[in-house]
């Protein structure tokens, strides 16, 4: 197989996973080797706006845990009908199931004032934290591990639980760790939320 091929593969099997962690800790030099390419991504006037918060403390996982199950029942009740019934059996996260979690920080300070590439477009900076969180998932994938990114919370919340400082923000909190497998269908698309687009559906030349 060629690095192409591979890499084409590792993009395919990527899975927002929930349900097939098996507990087992993560290997801290596969640990290292994951969050080194994170940290390599490419940022905006080289800013490298991230920070990585690694969670194993199962007190604070629990008290996340809570917090996200509120935010859950808080979304349930904006829903009805078909939607509310599929949603009821949707499993929303792996926090509890995954021996590790790790946050993923935007700090806007970091280079500035002058961050070059960022005078114009205010979100480049939180569009690197982005592709660093890319580069962790595709190579937790060829590692053999799953990736799960929580976005039921609230920024205070979790600032406040990790001692975030107050201007940093928290982009996403992600479930890691070895799995049982990777699902071939994604979960959402399976629960029958929704179905993914055709690419022609999306593509456009020249102009929209």
């Amino acid at each position: 197989m060629t690095a192409a091929e591979f890499l084409y593969e590792v993009v395919g099997k990527r899975r927002d996973v929930r349900s097939e962690f098996t507990g087992e800790p993560v290997d801290p030099e596969v640990l290292r080797r994951v969050l080194t390419a994170a940290h390599q991504a490419p940022s905006v006037g080289l800013s490298q706006p991230w920070d990585f918060v690694l969670v194993e403390d199962g007190g604070t996982r629990r008290a996340f845990h809570g917090h996200v199950q509120a935010e859950r029942a808080r979304f349930a009740g904006s829903l009805s009908g078909a939607a509310a019934k599929v949603f009821d059996g949707i499993k929303i996260e792996g926090v509890l199931d995954a021996p590790l979690s790790i946050v993923v920080t935007y700090d806007p300070a970091r280079g500035a004032p002058a961050v070059l590439g960022r005078h114009a477009i205010a979100d480049a900076g939180l569009y690197s934290v982005c592709l660093a969180i890319q580069n962790l998932w595709l190579t937790a994938t060829a590692e053999g591990l799953g990736v799960g990114w929580v976005s039921f919370y609230r920024e205070e919340f979790v600032r406040e639980l990790l001692g975030i400082p107050a201007h940093v923000r928290p982009v996403a909190w992600l479930c890691v760790g070895p799995v049982e497998r990777l699902a071939e269908v994604p979960d959402l698309e399976r629960a029958g939320w929704r179905s993914r687009m055709a690419l022609d559906e999306v593509l456009h030349t020249e102009r929209w």
